[in-house]
Parts: structure tokens; C-alpha cells; sequence
């Protein structure tokens, strides 16, 4: 199996290790679609004839379920080539999430074919009819189950190499395929022993476990078109990344916007010291920009935020403040922190970055922070900025 895959790939899919590149994982999404309409059709022709021979209302709903498949894949494979498409007028961002939107349609694909099989089976089991038992039939699903089960790790090996929502659905539907198979090859066994006919009860339970497929699916899909954020570990690379580079004293509000696989931007504002040129910093960062671009692959716009780093009595209200914000949440953050004194107080101006899991009203957390910092002095004054972290 290993080999027939990787044989398909050199085949197949140029320049094959390269794949952060939009053509590459285009060809890697045709091969799937190609593969999947091939095994499928195969299947459906043979499940259609052994169903035909013993009358199985389970093993014609599994050749109808390998026909919807093979459409699936036809949708895949399409979805991958208009993904292609460069940036245009009406796209500037490009093309990429037309990956999602049929990894969408083939989950939507799988949730009506599990409704069909639940009604075909239910009238099954008010009105049974006799099931015959043939060899041919129990050979064919034994092959199906061989062949489903190829077509999902050929699936996850292709969807592991470049990440793809797409090829995900196609292996989660490959393996509730091989269950509805086994399930159906099982009935016919129990009732050719036993004499009872299971098969719409059997047909009813592969129907539930298509459906459960399906709407997992449709959520794992969804997630991105509505704006999922890329992973944890991703941003803290990327905020990582940016630190690194001598000028930086800080980073916050980093926002990364999926726009396909492979279509990243993003936007950011790094803390530079106030004392150090304009031109310099604007250097350094362009030059961040450059390289996360050149080793990510990602278009991001750094803005500068300067602020004042060798102001003991700033940096001890800096301070002050973090230890107030950690106070109410320890996964609360300021930046942009800024003293402008007055007469009769100090304002102290910030943003604190709030985390979704919290239940408090921004109000209630400004008007936390605001009294914690006047126990300490009552001039202490606070102007607050509510944000939430991206990440």
C-alpha cells in the first residue's frame, strides 16, 4: 500500500516535497480526486451487482454511498484546481479557501446519503425482505473494505504532506465507508446462519455512524471559513521570530488571516525603544517582514510602537500595572503603556488583552484594575483599551 502510494506521488505530483507551494498541493488534491473516482466507481459497479444478487438492501445503499464518494471526489478534485487560481480584482487574497468550501460540500455530500440510507432502512425493517446469501457478494464487500481502507491512508498520507482540509474529509469519509461495508457484509452473514433478517436494523446503525461522520465533518470544515485562528504553537513561532531580532522589546496584537492553505497575512505591532532613530527601527522592521516572508511564506506589516524603556519611575508603574492585571487573571496582558501626569494625578494609559474563556464583562475588568491601582495611589488614574488575544 506504502508503495503503490508513493509511486502515485512520483508519478503524479511534480516537484513533490515542495509543498508550501500552490501548485504542488494542487496536484497532490488532483491526484486524490483522480484516485477516489476511480476506486469508487469501481466499487459501486461491483457492491451494485453482488446488492442486485442477494437482495441486500444494505449492500445496494453502501454501492449508492460509493457513487455519492465518487462524486465527492469530482468535487475535490475540482476544488483543488480552481484553488489554484492567482489573485485577481475580485479575489485579492486568492483562491485558496475554495479547498474548504468542498471539503464543505463533500460533508454535506455524506449527511444526505446517511438520511437516504436511514429512511431506505427503517422501511426495511417495517416491510423486511429475504436477503440472499452469495459467495460472490461476501467476496466483493471483503474486497471493498480492502479497497475503502487503502483509499483512506493513501488519503491521510496525501492530506498529512500538505495539510489539507480537503483530503481530511475524504479519509474520514473513506473509513465510515469501510464501516458501512463491514457493518453490511456482517448482515448478510447473520442472517444467512441465522435466519432473521438484520439487515434494515444494520442498515439503520451504519446510517447513524454516516451522519455522526457528517456532521463532524461539516464543523471541522466550517472552523476555517469562519475565521479559525492558525495553531497556538504557530503564533508563538511567529511572535518568537520577531523578538529575536535586536530593537524589539516587544510584540502584541499579532493577527494571522487564513485565506486557503498556503495564503497566510498577516499584521502585527512591534515595541521599539523610544530613544533609538525612527529609520533604524523602520530597518529592523522591514527587514522582519522580509524574512518571515521569505521562511513562512507569509505576508505580514509590522507597525512600530515606540515606547520609553529607561524611565525608572515609568518602568516601576509598568510593573505596577502587570502585577495589578496578573492580580484579577494571570493570562491577561498590557502593551502600549504610556504615564502622562498631571496636577492633581497621573493617567496611566494601556491596553489589557483579555482572554475569551473569561466570563467578566470588559467593564467589570477595567473597573478591577482601576481600583486595585488606586489602593495602591489614589493619583493613579486609568485610561484602558479592551483587547482580546488572536491567538
Amino acid at each position: 500500500m506504502v508503495i503503490m502510494t508513493e509511486l502515485l506521488i512520483k508519478l503524479f505530483v511534480k516537484d513533490n516535497k515542495n509543498t508550501k507551494d500552490p501548485k504542488v498541493r494542487g496536484a497532490y488534491g488532483k491526484l486524490s480526486g483522480a484516485v477516489g473516482i476511480a476506486i469508487n466507481l469501481i466499487l459501486c459497479i461491483s457492491k451494485f451487482l453482488a446488492g442486485v444478487m442477494t437482495g441486500s438492501i444494505t449492500v445496494t445503499a453502501d454501492a449508492v454511498n460509493n457513487l455519492s464518494d465518487a462524486g465527492s471526489s469530482i468535487i475535490t478534485l475540482f476544488g483543488f484546481k480552481l484553488s489554484e487560481k492567482p489573485a485577481d480584482k475580485e479575489h485579492p487574497y486568492g483562491h485558496g479557501r475554495i479547498e474548504y468550501i468542498s471539503a464543505l460540500t463533500v460533508s454535506i455530500f455524506v449527511i444526505i446519503m446517511g438520511v437516504e440510507l436511514l429512511k431506505s432502512s427503517v422501511a426495511k425493517i417495517r416491510t423486511p425482505e429475504a436477503v440472499e446469501f452469495s459467495t460472490v457478494a461476501i467476496v466483493v464487500l471483503v474486497l471493498s473494505i480492502l479497497g475503502k481502507l487503502w483509499l483512506a491512508l493513501f488519503n491521510w498520507k496525501l492530506g498529512k504532506k500538505i495539510n489539507s482540509t480537503a483530503t481530511k474529509a475524504v479519509v474520514t469519509d473513506s473509513l465510515s465507508d469501510t464501516a458501512s461495508t463491514f457493518v453490511a457484509l456482517v448482515s448478510l452473514i447473520i442472517s444467512h446462519k441465522t435466519g432473521f433478517n438484520c439487515d434494515g436494523y444494520f442498515g439503520a446503525a451504519v446510517s447513524v455512524l454516516i451522519l455522526w461522520s457528517g456532521i463532524s465533518l461539516v464543523k471541522e470544515t466550517l472552523a476555517p471559513l469562519l475565521g479559525q485562528p492558525p495553531e497556538k504553537e504557530f503564533y508563538e513561532e511567529i511572535e518568537k521570530e520577531i523578538m529575536s531580532y535586536d530593537g524589539i522589546v516587544g510584540v502584541h496584537d499579532l493577527i494571522i488571516h487564513d485565506y486557503g492553505p498556503s495564503r497566510l497575512f498577516a499584521s502585527a505591532h512591534a515595541e521599539v525603544p523610544s530613544d533609538v532613530d525612527i529609520m533604524q527601527s523602520h530597518d529592523t522592521v522591514d527587514l522582519i517582514e522580509h524574512e518571515i516572508q521569505k521562511k513562512y511564506g507569509m505576508l505580514i506589516s509590522i507597525h512600530l510602537d515606540p515606547i520609553v524603556v529607561d524611565d525608572e519611575r515609568i518602568n516601576e508603574l509598568r510593573e505596577i500595572t502587570q502585577n495589578a492585571v496578573k492580580e484579577i487573571n494571570p493570562n491577561f496582558s498590557i502593551h502600549d503603556f504610556r504615564v502622562v501626569d498631571g496636577t492633581t494625578h497621573t493617567n496611566l494609559i494601556f491596553d489589557v488583552v483579555l482572554t475569551y474563556d473569561e466570563k467578566r464583562s470588559s467593564a467589570e475588568i477595567t473597573r478591577l484594575i482601576s481600583e486595585k491601582l488606586s489602593k495602591i495611589d489614589e493619583r493613579l488614574f486609568c485610561v484602558i483599551t479592551v483587547d482580546y488575544a488572536f491567538d
